[in-house]
């Protein structure tokens, strides 16, 4: 009993799937959330909050300890007729010993750095800006590629419908003809001609079945679903707005043109001086008190702070190169968004003529399959009266069914026309 409701079950959703359906919108969407580079987003952004906290970083103080121990070949001595006097009064004075040895600790603190880590921080988060955007165009990209899989999987299926409908009325054109030979009306020749040309239908569909499920595959991998199964809907096209382009590549330019700047403004903060404080103790011999370490080697602790400027005018030799630098290569950048403008209007120009001639071919296209199945029916009727052969009712059939493939084809090329240019114009 279990197990007959366990099948019952099973039924039940393979026959839901079976029937399920999933659209273009949906696939382009699920093929941008499964494409690894995705993780990107994230990673970059973890990249730039760890440069950003160790740059924050460079206003912390900065300790450092150190130990030193060092011999001279010449130390600080008293004068020579100092020291005799003072000899002859009964002091005597070693004086500097050329043995020294500390333990010291120093700390560094900016006041100001020109301006530099804000400069610093500016960069980082230009340069995460031009890597999402750069990262945006990578996966837009991806767009056309499934677009192409999707309407390739929908002109396969048209042409599968139209080949399994040719292929039953071969059949039942050939029960005709198979008992009209048995009537003595038609030649035997004639049935192997009607069915030779059924059996070649069946290798076209069976080879076209295998390329279907290729495409299939495919897209499986792009949106990380499994869809055999699933129905595959045509989607309703709108034509888009060609006042303009919204590609994401134009804001991967507009990124591009802040780094520039955040890196200029850098230049500028690099020829400026710095201030701190700093502060240096350490215990050891000799001390700050060299008349004091002279009369006697004893260890002292000795402390000294005070502020330091720092100018390194170096900057200032190559601050103009540099700007002649990023000032060509924000050329650069114009050039290039001025050519993809160029070269994406012509696109649209080409995909806005394609569509209107589509819809001038498509506004026949019903006639054509009606006088098309009305010859078809006449040469049936010419067949049985004895009047043609079956080679020119099979020239008939042919040209019924490649007419109702280049209606439905049309039809899908018209929507995939559309979602072209929707996706060179991003609207």
């Amino acid at each position: 009993m279990i197990r007959l409701l366990f099948l019952f079950v099973l039924s039940i959703f393979v026959s839901i799937r079976c029937f399920a359906a999933i659209s273009l919108e949906y696939c382009l969407q699920r093929a941008e959330e499964n494409y690894p580079a995705i993780k990107k987003y994230g990673l970059l952004d973890n990249a730039t909050e760890l440069n950003l906290t160790e740059i924050n970083r460079g206003w912390l103080p900065s300790i450092g300890l150190s130990a030193q121990g060092s011999v001279q070949n010449i130390v600080p001595a008293f004068p020579a007729v100092l020291r005799n006097m003072l000899s002859q009064n009964g002091f005597e004075l070693k004086g500097m010993s050329k043995l020294q040895y500390k333990v010291a600790a120093e700390l560094n603190q900016t006041l100001w750095d020109g301006g530099a880590s804000k400069a610093n921080r500016a960069i980082e988060r230009a340069s995460l800006a031009e890597s999402r955007a750069a990262l945006d165009v990578e996966l837009y990209a991806i767009r056309s590629q499934v677009e192409s899989l999707y309407f390739g999987i929908l002109l396969i299926q048209e042409q599968l419908e139209q080949t399994e409908s040719t292929i039953a009325l071969l059949a039942a054109n050939l029960q005709r003809i198979e008992s009209m030979v048995r009537n003595g009306t038609a030649m035997q020749t004639d049935a192997d001609m009607v069915e030779a040309q059924c059996l070649a239908l069946k290798q076209t569909l069976a080879t076209a079945r295998s390329a279907m499920e290729g495409y299939r595959d495919v897209l499986a991998i792009y949106i990380g679903e499994d869809i055999s199964g699933i129905e595959l809907t045509c989607p309703d096209a709108v034509m888009p707005e060609s006042t303009g382009t919204a590609r994401p590549e134009l804001e991967l330019f507009d990124r591009q043109i802040e780094h520039n700047r955040a890196l200029e403004n850098a230049i500028n903060t690099s020829v400026m001086p710095r201030v701190g404080f700093f502060a240096q103790a350490y215990y050891g011999y000799p001390g700050y008190n060299y008349f004091e370490s002279m009369t006697n080697r004893k260890l002292s602790f000795n402390i000294m702070a005070g502020l330091k400027v720092s100018w390194n005018i170096d900057g200032f030799y190559t601050r103009n190169l540099k700007h002649a630098k990023l000032r060509l290569s924000a050329d650069i950048i114009d050039t290039n968004r001025d050519t993809f403008l160029f070269n994406n209007r012509i696109q649209t120009v080409r995909e806005e003529n394609e569509i209107t001639a589509i819809r001038e071919v498509i506004t026949n296209d019903a006639r054509i399959v009606e006088l098309r199945q009305n010859v078809r029916r006449g040469a049936e009727s010419q067949l049985r009266n004895g009047i043609i052969d079956a080679t020119d009712l099979l020239s008939k059939i042919n040209d019924e069914n490649q007419a109702k493939l280049n209606a439905a084809y049309h039809q899908i090329q018209l929507v995939q026309n559309i979602y072209k240019l929707k996706n060179t114009l991003n609207r």
